[in-house]
């Protein structure tokens, strides 16, 4: 197998039992049993011996096990000190494969490849926990050497925002099609995992962009205003700026004059060029 053998743990992880037991619901465990839906998620990736992986979540192993065979370099990250100890031992043979006990959340993206010997360019191929699965987008798509490309699986209802057009438009929508263009490959039952999750899941394929999708000189003022115009996205944009932004009411209804937005509208119809219009009109004032 390509790349160098080593398994990498955060220090003062506390060795346990490697037998089997029941997933926990604290961290959002829903194991993917299913390997007709595990082949697709592989397919979908197009990975190649030159590839290098990044899987959060790894669970028991079994994508992961998947992605060493596909890929060049996989860097698997679980949290839970348990599955990390089965993962390490049951993919011992894979010279390939660094494995990483620890919180995604507290580790960025560049430290990871750094500690696992790997540097950009990567992937990200994930069956991401529920509870975290926005946090994680983020932290891979805001970062210094983003992805180029990630397959996840979320719940559904995640997947069909982030992948939403105009007129179903959400503060994640905005925040994801800013970074990446997004589209839903397909759907997983709950059948596919044990214990089965109550709601759909679905595979999501993310191309990151070379640049945003709009250029904003302040990429954190450009989402403090889609963040005010999602503040109330049922009310009409002129009297959801009057809130969010402190504005009185004629300011309100001239900024959205200046960008050429009709008053009425609401924020989930406005596609980012149209936010970003909003945008340049409102650092103009």
């Amino acid at each position: 197998m390509p790349g160098q053998p080593g398994d990498l743990v955060e220090a003062g992880v506390r060795k346990r039992s490697v037998a089997a037991r029941r997933p926990r619901k604290r961290l959002g465990q829903h194991f993917l049993t299913d390997r007709r839906i595990l082949q697709r998620i592989l397919a979908a990736a197009r990975l190649s011996p030159s590839d290098t992986v990044v899987e959060v979540g790894a669970g028991r192993g079994i994508l992961t096990q998947g992605l060493a065979q596909a890929a060049g370099r996989v860097i698997a990250v679980e949290i839970d000190e348990a599955l990390y100890e089965q993962i390490r031992l049951r993919l011992a043979s894979y010279s390939n494969v660094a494995i990483v006990c620890g919180d995604i959340l507290a580790l960025p993206p560049e430290e990871l490849l750094s500690r696992a010997g790997a540097t950009p360019p990567y992937v990200v191929v994930a069956n991401l926990p529920y509870y975290i699965a926005s946090a994680v987008l983020r932290r891979f798509l805001e970062a210094r050497a983003p992805p180029q490309r990630l397959i996840v699986m979320v719940q559904a209802e995640v997947a069909e925002s982030m992948a939403a057009e105009p007129g179903r438009m959400s503060l994640l929508s905005v925040a994801t099609q800013f970074y990446a263009r997004a589209r839903i490959l397909f759907y997983v039952p709950p059948r596919a995992f044990r214990p089965p999750p109550k709601v759909r899941s679905a595979v999501v394929q993310l191309d990151v962009r070379p640049q945003p999708a709009v250029a904003v000189d302040d990429r954190e003022a450009f989402f403090r205003l889609v963040r005010a115009g999602f503040a109330a996205p049922r009310k009409q944009l002129r009297n959801v700026l009057v809130l969010g932004l402190s504005l009185e009411p004629p300011a309100a209804e001239a900024l959205l004059a200046a960008a050429a937005i009709d008053p009425q509208r609401r924020a989930q119809t406005l596609a980012i060029d149209e936010w970003a219009r909003l945008y340049e009109a409102w650092r103009r004032k």
